[in-house]
């Protein structure tokens, strides 16, 4: 079996958007009751992962306002103020699933893009020699 990253990216504008299209629906803001619902839903994906045996490991992030970007630079090691890319666009959670191959994780990934409304990043982990 292949371990996949399941990445999701969010636009950060403000503004929802259709989870078809990905076009800004102006005016329109998240209500509570909606955010309750998303996140039910991603409970129960996420329990359907776990009982799949696809599980590995998940999380959300908080605001790209939040990172630290860490270097090196010259034998010092230099910490700035995040994110590291300036961009609308950032990643907002991430899955690292099992499956057995990149269509079953593309399954996966779809269910997850239908639940969270974003698209979702498929990249397969290199395979270690040996491992």
């Amino acid at each position: 079996m292949t371990q996949y990253l399941l990445s999701a990216h969010s636009v950060d504008d403000g503004e929802p958007r259709d989870p078809m299209t990905g076009e800004q629906i102006p005016g329109e803001q998240m209500t509570g009751e909606q955010m309750q619902q998303i996140m039910a839903s991603v409970g129960a994906l996420e329990e359907e992962l776990k009982s799949a045996g696809a599980w590995l490991f998940g999380g959300r992030l908080h605001e790209p306002g939040t990172a630290t970007v860490v270097r090196m630079s010259g034998g010092e090691v230099l910490t700035t103020d995040g994110p590291f890319a300036e961009s609308r666009e950032h990643l907002g959670g991430f899955y690292i699933i099992e499956a057995k191959d990149l269509d079953a994780a593309l399954a996966w990934a779809s269910k997850v893009s239908g639940v969270v409304n974003t698209p979702i990043e498929v990249r397969p982990f290199w395979d270690e020699p040996g491992a």
